[in-house]
């Protein structure tokens, strides 16, 4: 659920796992082990390629883009001569596997961030790539792509972190990224956090939003922008999700999944509004 939090990239080999009935004893002797790439600075986009084991693509914060085709064992960079180096987010087509989206900026904003241009595109696994838009974005929490169309894609896009500005929500293009529509927005000061499809239905969308602004010496976290929404048109109408058992507002930073195995499930994961993500009347509700 939690892929794009994720700040190192771990693997566990399992051939076993493939033949045989999930049982306990099979975990007794196997271990968690860091595989790299080993460089500076956190990690918040990380994705796997269906179909293809062993291939596995990484973003750094202040690193750019890694690929390994071997579960690990070795990684090559990707974007060290390309005009960007802090990844965001990152996404694979499922139905073209060389066609690449990385999202720059990180949106997960720290007093050390370091900001993005927009949205950049591979089309032949990563060798080389072209800016496609939303260069104002600045910090991008996530990328997802239609299953069966590389060309239509959603972008969560958080906006400034140390002020207001008015490229932030969550975006569309069906054309690759020649064009851009802000198919979800609440105003300057609250971004798009997180966007996900419903894997058995892609008309079917849920998307997050969050009011927050950042300063050198502080963060303020959530507000009556921030909330979870919901499509079920392909993006072009929203609805804000609030009752049957989510938490009242005002809240802070979201993040959520649909369940690859029963479409019904949806999980978020929701900050309860607070004046710093560490201080001590912030909580997390799941």
């Amino acid at each position: 659920m939690l892929r794009r939090f994720a700040v190192l990239v771990f693997i566990l080999l399992a051939p076993a796992l493939f033949a045989q009935t999930l049982k306990p004893e099979l975990f007794s002797g196997m271990k968690w082990r860091g595989i790299g790439p080993y460089r500076g600075g956190r990690v918040l986009a990380v994705t796997g390629v269906p179909g293809e084991l062993g291939v596995y693509y990484f973003g750094g914060v202040a690193g750019g883009v890694w690929k390994t085709s071997d579960s690990g064992a070795t990684w090559k960079p990707l974007t060290d001569k390309e005009p960007f180096d802090s990844i965001g987010a990152l996404a694979v087509s499922d139905s073209d596997h060389n066609v690449i989206y990385a999202g720059t900026g990180e949106a997960c904003i720290r007093g050390n961030i370091t900001y993005g241009t927009g949205v950049y595109k591979s089309v032949d696994g990563g060798r080389s790539w072209t800016h496609v838009g939303l260069t104002d974005s600045r910090h991008i929490g996530a990328v997802v792509i239609h299953p069966s169309n590389p060309n239509i894609v959603f972008v969560a896009a958080f906006g400034h972190a140390y002020g207001p500005n008015e490229e932030r929500g969550i975006f569309r293009t069906t054309d690759g990224g020649a064009a851009w529509k802000k198919v979800l927005y609440v105003d300057d000061k609250t971004g798009g956090i997180d966007v996900v499809l419903d894997p058995h239905n892609p008309n079917t969308l849920f998307a997050s939003m969050w009011q927050a602004v950042r300063t050198p010496w502080s963060l303020s976290s959530g507000g009556p922008g921030s909330g979870l929404y919901r499509s079920t048109d392909g993006g072009e109408t929203w609805k804000k999700l609030e009752g049957h058992g989510l938490p009242e507002g005002p809240l802070g930073k979201i993040g959520v999944t649909v369940s690859g195995a029963d479409s019904s499930r949806v999980y978020a994961l929701i900050v309860i509004a607070c004046d710093s993500l560490a201080g001590p009347n912030c909580r997390w509700k799941k």
